[in-house]
C-alpha cells in the first residue's frame, strides 16, 4: 500500500483541496479563465488529464482536473457512490470554486457523471464534453446486445464482494495495469501513466471505491433507484455536446455510443478519434486536444 502524496505528482499546475458538500475533494489546477472542469474515468485519478490542464491553459482557460469521490487524494466515504450523488458532488465543486457554471468534460465513469449532471444539474454545466461513454440509456440498450455485453464484460466480474478488491492490488495494482494495456492501442501506455496508476490504486480505499461505482450501475438497474434514475435520464440534454471515442475502443464499443445524439436536443458534435482505444486524450492528444479547444471555442458547435 502506499498514502496519498503518491498522486501530488508536480507539474506546472497547483495542488488544492475544496470541500463540497462536506466532502473534501482535492483537485490539480492551471490557468485562467472560463472553468472547464476535467472528470477522470477507470481505472484513473486526475491525472489522466495532465496534459490537458496544460493545453487548457495555454489555451486561455482555468483547467480543473479533480480525484472523484473515493480516489486519489479526495476523500473515500463509505458510501455514496451513486451518479447522482457523484454528479452532484461535482456540481457542488463547481460553485465551491467559485463559479455558477462550467465546461465539464468526463472520461468513461466520468462521461457518465457528465451525462448526469447535464440533467440532474443543468443549470451548472455550460458545454458538455463527454469521452468514451454512450449517453446512460444507450449504455444500458447496448448491455443487451452480444458485442458490448461481451466487452464489458468485467463489470460482471466487479459484481462479487472482497475478491475483486484483491485482485485489483495484487502484485502492485498489476490489474490495472493490464486494463490499461488491453484496453488501449499498441504501445500505450508509457511507462510513467502505468507506476502513476498503479500506484493510485495501492492508496487505501480506492480499490474498493471504484468497484463500487461499477456495482452501483449494475445493481441498480432491478432496483427502485436505478430505475428512476433511467426515468429521468429520458429528460434531453439541452447544452452543447461534443461527443468523442477512440475508434480502437475494446471496451465501449463505438457502435454503442454511436446515436446517444437522440438524448441531446442541444448542437451535437460526434468525433471520432483515429488510432486510440478508450483513452484518447492520452493516446492521441495530437487529435484530442484541437478538437476539445476549437469545440470550446466555437460560438455555433453545432457540427
Amino acid at each position: 500500500m502506499t498514502d496519498e502524496s503518491a498522486v501530488l505528482i508536480d507539474g506546472p499546475w497547483t495542488h488544492r483541496t475544496v470541500s463540497a458538500a462536506g466532502t473534501r475533494f482535492h483537485i490539480a489546477e492551471a490557468g485562467e479563465g472560463p472553468l472547464v472542469l476535467l472528470l477522470h474515468g477507470f481505472p484513473q485519478f486526475w491525472w489522466s488529464w495532465h496534459g490537458q490542464l496544460t493545453a487548457l491553459a495555454d489555451a486561455g482557460y482555468r483547467a480543473v482536473a479533480v480525484d472523484l469521490r473515493g480516489h486519489g487524494a479526495s476523500d473515500k466515504p463509505p458510501r455514496g457512490y451513486d451518479l447522482i450523488t457523484l454528479a452532484s458532488d461535482a456540481a457542488g465543486l463547481i460553485r465551491a470554486l467559485g463559479e455558477a457554471d462550467a465546461a465539464v468534460v468526463g472520461h468513461s465513469t466520468g462521461g457518465m457523471l457528465g451525462w448526469t449532471m447535464a440533467v440532474y444539474f443543468p443549470k451548472t454545466v455550460r458545454r458538455l464534453a463527454v469521452l468514451s461513454m454512450p449517453h446512460p440509456r444507450r449504455l444500458a440498450a447496448g448491455m443487451l446486445t452480444r458485442g458490448q455485453g461481451w466487452a464489458g464484460r468485467h463489470v460482471v466480474g466487479f459484481q462479487a464482494p472482497v475478491v475483486p478488491e484483491r485482485r485489483l492490488t495484487a502484485d502492485g495494482a498489476q490489474q490495472v495495469a493490464d486494463m490499461l494495456h488491453a484496453w488501449s492501442r499498441p504501445g500505450w501506455p508509457d511507462q510513467e501513466t502505468e507506476r502513476h496508476c498503479r500506484d493510485a490504486f495501492l492508496i487505501p480505499g480506492v480499490a474498493h471505491s471504484s468497484l463500487e461505482y461499477h456495482r452501483w450501475l449494475f445493481r441498480s438497474q432491478v432496483r427502485p433507484d436505478g430505475r428512476r434514475y433511467m426515468r429521468r435520464m429520458r429528460r434531453p440534454v439541452t447544452v452543447p455536446t461534443l461527443h468523442m471515442h477512440g475508434a480502437l475502443d475494446p471496451v465501449m464499443l463505438p457502435e454503442t455510443a454511436r446515436g446517444s445524439s437522440r438524448y441531446v436536443e442541444a448542437p451535437y458534435r460526434w468525433r471520432m478519434i483515429e488510432g486510440a482505444g478508450h483513452f484518447p486524450h492520452q493516446e492521441r492528444p495530437d487529435l484530442f486536444d484541437p478538437a476539445l479547444i476549437g469545440w470550446l471555442g466555437d460560438p455555433e458547435p453545432d457540427s
